[in-house]
This record gives structure tokens, sequence and C-alpha cells, in this order.
């Protein structure tokens, strides 16, 4: 069996510095800028890779789950600190943009480029 020494994972951006800002001051992850790319140094020591793509198009399922434990809080702290919450048609969700009853609360907002990141309650499994 391949025994792998790590994993990240790597998605696009237009703006290289919006995403930056984004991540550190919005989500609070921490962000360190290589060679013109993101490194991102998720919880539990996961790494993403955010590269600049000028005619970038944003996925349309998301590409970032962050897991928290109290999701009315974290998501009232977010949206202090300029996050959007987006609402999806076939999904019932509160005011505040949390879709409950189909497994563990979660809530979606996107990065400035319209990368889609789920805020899900509960420990990551």
């Amino acid at each position: 069996m391949v025994q792998y020494s790590g994993s990240s994972g790597v998605y696009a951006v237009p703006d290289i510095e919006a995403a930056a800002g984004f991540y550190r001051d919005v989500l609070g992850v921490q962000v360190d800028e290589q060679e013109g790319m993101l490194q991102l140094t998720l919880p539990g020591g996961w790494s993403l890779l955010v590269y600049p793509k000028p005619d970038h198009r944003p996925a349309v399922f998301t590409v970032l789950n962050l897991f928290v434990e109290d999701l009315p809080a974290a998501i009232d702290e977010l949206v202090a600190k300029g996050a959007e919450f987006v609402r999806y048609p076939g999904f019932e969700q509160d005011e505040r943009g949390i879709a409950s009853g189909m497994g563990p609360d979660i809530a979606w907002t996107t990065d400035p480029a319209g990368n889609i990141i789920a805020i899900i309650e509960g420990p990551d499994e």
C-alpha cells in the first residue's frame, strides 16, 4: 500500500491579495505568501495552496470545510468581519443562513473569488 507523507488541497483565485486578506482577516487562518501564491495553514495541520489564475471561474461546489463548536456564534463573528453567507435553493436556512436537519448544521460563505466555503458545527470527523 502506498504510504503518503502528507496532503494538501489546491484551488485558484483571480486576486491573490484579496484572497489573502479574506483568509487571514475574515476567516482567521494562517496565510503565508510564497512566490505569488498563498499557503494556508488550516486547523489540524492541513494545508491548502491558493494560486492566481486571471481567468478563474469559481467552482459550483464547496472547496473548503471549516468546523466550529458553535455555528451561530461563528457566523455572527464572521459577518462582523465582512463575511456574507449565501442561501441555496432547496435548503431550509434560518436568518443566519444555517441549514439544519440534513446532518450537522451548516452554512456557506464565499471567498472574494466566489469559491464556496462551508462552516459546519461539530468536530472534524
